[in-house]
Order: C-alpha cells, then sequence, then structure tokens
C-alpha cells in the first residue's frame, strides 16, 4: 500500500512541474504574441511635412467660398485635424463618422481637404454634416502634404505645426494620431521601436 502511494506521489509531482513548464511556456508564447500584435500606428508616407515641421501654408477656398490658408497657425490655439478623403473612397466614407467623432472628443478642429468635383463633396459634406467652411477641394493642398494615398490625416497643433500624421484606415489609426502627440513621439511605431530598443538593451546589461 504504501510503495503504490509514493509511486502516486512522485507521479503527482511529476505532472505539476510538467504543468508548470508548459505554463511557463505559455506565458513566454503570449508576450511574443503580445509583442507581434501590438497596437499598429497610422503609416506615415514620405513625401510632405515631416513630424516636428511647420505644415505648408495653402490658400483655398471652402465650399461656402471662404478662402483660408490651410497649415496657419489657428490663432485659438486650437488643433487642427486635416483629413483628406474623396467621396469614391468607401474607406473615407466609413471611417468619417469616427473622425468627426475623434475631433469632437479631442477638442480639435476638423478640416478635409480633396480634389475632384465641387458637387460631389458638396453633397458628401451635406450627407455627413461637415461644414462647408471646414470642407476644401484643392489640388495645391494634397500636392504641398505629398498626399498619395487615402484616407491621410495629419494633425497639426495650434500653431501650425505638424504633430503626427499618417493613412488613417481604422480608428485605432486615427487614435494613434492623438496618442503620438500626447507621448511627444513622431508615430506609434517610433515609440515601439524606442521602447523594444530600451528592453534590448536592459537585456543586454
Amino acid at each position: 500500500m504504501i510503495p503504490a502511494l509514493v509511486v502516486s506521489q512522485v507521479v503527482l509531482l511529476l505532472l505539476v512541474v510538467a504543468l508548470a513548464g508548459v505554463v511557463f511556456a505559455l506565458a513566454r508564447q503570449l508576450g511574443v504574441l503580445h509583442e507581434r500584435v501590438a497596437p499598429a500606428g497610422a503609416l506615415a508616407l514620405s513625401g510632405g511635412p515631416r513630424v516636428g515641421e511647420a505644415a505648408p501654408q495653402v490658400a483655398a477656398s471652402s465650399l461656402a467660398g471662404t478662402l483660408a490658408h490651410i497649415g496657419s497657425p489657428s490663432g485659438e490655439g486650437v488643433s487642427q485635424l486635416l483629413f483628406f478623403l474623396s467621396p469614391r473612397c468607401p474607406v473615407c466614407k466609413t471611417l468619417l463618422p469616427t473622425v468627426q467623432r475623434l475631433a469632437r472628443s479631442h477638442g480639435v478642429r476638423l478640416l478635409c481637404a480633396s480634389d475632384g468635383a465641387e458637387d460631389d463633396h458638396a453633397a458628401l459634406a451635406r450627407e455627413y454634416g461637415l461644414a462647408l467652411e471646414d470642407y476644401f477641394v484643392s489640388t495645391d493642398v494634397g500636392l504641398r502634404y505629398g498626399i498619395a494615398k487615402l484616407p491621410y490625416a495629419v494633425l497639426l497643433d495650434g500653431e501650425g505645426i505638424v504633430r503626427a500624421q499618417g493613412i488613417v484606415n481604422t480608428r485605432e489609426h486615427v487614435e494613434s494620431l492623438f496618442e503620438a502627440e500626447a507621448l511627444g513621439v513622431a508615430s506609434i511605431q517610433d515609440y515601439l521601436a524606442a521602447s523594444n530598443e530600451v528592453r534590448a538593451e536592459g537585456a543586454r546589461a
């Protein structure tokens, strides 16, 4: 009886040790997976102004007929979110309500910019309740900001300095612009790369 009890206790101990090893391996794999699925921020294009630079100031007429200089300081210290879109871009239209909501929640002024037929843009503005005085149809704006893909967003501070920018296909991408500004980095990718470098240096030390 006693030998059988001893054997069962040894087997149980081995099972516990094996289970602990499995849990450790799973925890390690979860860490690796967490790094691989780290939040992806908006991807900035190589053209146009860089983060930290003054935004190009481009004169453009709004759909309301008012003249403005896109990229100029707001004069009230209010940040501006310049959203490049197209009426023919399904992703742009899907994302537009999210962009409007995030702009309101962060207290920034939303400016829309694009090129093409004004009638199409006016219809889009009416459909989504966009302010005509904040909607600009100008090829020059897109060229000066180096816009090659849509939808694209540029976050400017109250002084007209580019704080974050990139292609925005999801809510996460749009939010990453505000996160990047709050963290004082050019992009979430830069922040994660710097964090990984710090961890790597710590591991080497």
